[in-house]
């Protein structure tokens, strides 16, 4: 029998590091890269795992940061971007080629934990008008084919996530969903196809998208708190959209003879700027109502149970395209520097645990010049310039610097610039309009951001691992020398 002190240093040991044994189960987090200051992959691994995330989901094959998750414990979704498509669709050769770079050399090699390929990203999108609907379902195949002869096709399963405007509902009722009508072919082929082969189906829900288009959409309905007029579908009710739109997939899959198939949520989530709607209060109140929900345990009506799901997304990413809206940059739990922007339980009582080890720049801001002429006519152009260069967004109706006047909107735009130039001098060089202060020009709820540097250390990245090894050693001597 164990003496007292051995189970008196076993628990003060779960003390000291019970931060190591929370997990949040079948939470994962999509990871983007496009940033103008990226943080290191070791920064961002060790940030994972700190607050407990099991699952990532990537846009692309990027090798730093699969090496980054080498012996992490963190399983992974890697992706083929669109513009991928066609040469892997056509060339079977090409996708082996694709498959040993990307998969089998990580894991192999790394021991990366590499569960998923994503081949494409939401390639059906009308906006896309077909550009990828006769090659996505060749490059599944092909991708397939090469994990078979890589030995990976037990491990390692295809998908592709899919926007949820691939199938729709005339009476806006779940249990009339079915397929959009001009890919509904395509898409019970790739539905037979990733049936045929144990593989997911992945679909991204956007509730605060609803809300974006449609001014008339019912706000309460985007949550999760009963508020909202609740739908009646034959007795199954629903209080809230990512409810009805998940259901209105399991219909559509239903119907067409697939009924059983599994379903990733591969997208999920809210913004915090860049739009009226995307804003810190309704962020955290949809997320964090989304988490208690996976923790409760709760499905949907149809599929009854927590769903898996990957949160969309970790970080901000200020170098994203804002053609779909000026949101696209804001998805982030986390902010470009790995703070978090608000408190949101992903299980851990404590809230969200910040990046450690970055660094930020010098505190000092570009901003406009008290000597400067607003009828300046190079004001415009300067502004224009700055803003096509960095990272404008929050200056939009009803975001977080909406509000600024005309001489703050000009300081706003001036110091984005600045900062994403690494606060060069020359970056602040505006003829006659700007002068580097030392003094916060942020305003209220509006700030006027400090880039972090492109060298911020992610030397402490492996400190979880590494103190997790500890910790087990020093257990296990704890027992060796009582026993």
């Amino acid at each position: 029998m164990l003496s007292k002190s051995v189970v008196a240093v076993f628990f003060l040991i779960i003390l000291l590091y019970g931060n190591l044994f929370i997990e949040v189960e079948g939470i994962g987090v999509n990871w983007g890269s496009q940033a103008s200051h990226p943080l290191p992959p070791a920064t961002v691994v060790r940030l994972l795992r700190e607050n407990g995330i099991q699952k990532v989901k990537l846009f692309e094959a990027d090798s730093q940061i699969l090496r980054a998750l080498s012996r992490s414990g963190i399983q992974v979704m890697v992706g083929i971007p669109n513009d991928l498509l066609a040469p892997i669709a056509g060339s079977v050769a090409v996708a082996e080629r694709w498959v040993s770079q990307n998969v089998s050399a990580h894991v192999s090699s790394n021991g990366v934990d590499i569960r998923y390929v994503a081949v494409g990203n939401e390639p059906f999108l009308k906006s896309f008008n077909g550009t990828f609907e006769s090659i996505t379902l060749p490059a599944l195949q092909n991708i397939q084919s090469a994990l078979i002869k890589a030995g990976l096709a037990s491990q390692v399963k295809v998908t592709v996530p899919l926007n949820a405007d691939v199938y729709e509902s005339a009476s806006n009722l779940p249990s009339a969903g079915d397929f959009r009508a001009e890919i509904r072919d395509l898409m019970i082929s790739i539905v037979k196809f990733l049936s045929d082969n144990q593989a997911p189906f992945t679909i991204n829900i956007y509730p605060f998208i609803s809300l974006y288009n449609d001014p008339h959409f019912p706000v309460e309905f985007a949550f999760f708190d009963g508020t909202g007029s609740p739908i009646n579908d034959n007795g199954r009710i629903y209080d809230n959209v990512l409810d009805a739109n998940y259901d209105t997939l399991v219909w559509s899959l239903q119907k067409n003879g697939f009924g059983n198939m599994s379903i990733i949520v591969g997208e999920v989530g809210w913004p915090t700027d860049g739009d009226k709607n995307a804003n810190m209060q309704y962020a955290r109140r949809y997320n964090q109502g989304f988490m208690n929900r996976q923790k409760a345990g709760r499905g949907t009506p149809m599929r009854p149970g927590p769903m898996d799901a990957y949160l969309f997304s970790l970080i901000d990413e200020d170098a994203k395209s804002i053609q779909p809206g000026n949101f696209e940059r804001h998805w982030g739990i986390f902010y470009i520097d790995g703070q978090p922007k608000y408190q949101l339980s992903l299980g851990n009582a404590n809230g969200l645990v910040p990046a450690k080890g970055v660094r930020h720049m010098a505190k000092k801001w570009c901003v406009l010049a008290a000597s400067a002429n607003l009828q300046d006519p190079q004001l415009g152009p300067s502004v224009s310039y700055a803003c096509d260069h960095a990272d404008c967004t929050s200056l939009g109706y009803g975001s977080s610097c909406g509000s600024l006047n005309l001489a703050q909107n000009v300081s706003y735009a001036f110091n984005s610039y600045y900062q994403v130039s690494d606060q060069l001098d020359s970056a602040c060089k505006f003829p006659g309009l700007s002068v580097i202060t030392t003094n916060d020009p942020s305003v209220g709820s509006c700030k006027f951001k400090i880039m972090i540097k492109s060298d911020s250390s992610g030397s402490e990245a492996s400190a979880p691992f590494t103190r997790s090894v500890a910790v087990l050693l020093l257990l296990w001597m704890c027992l060796y020398i009582v026993l």
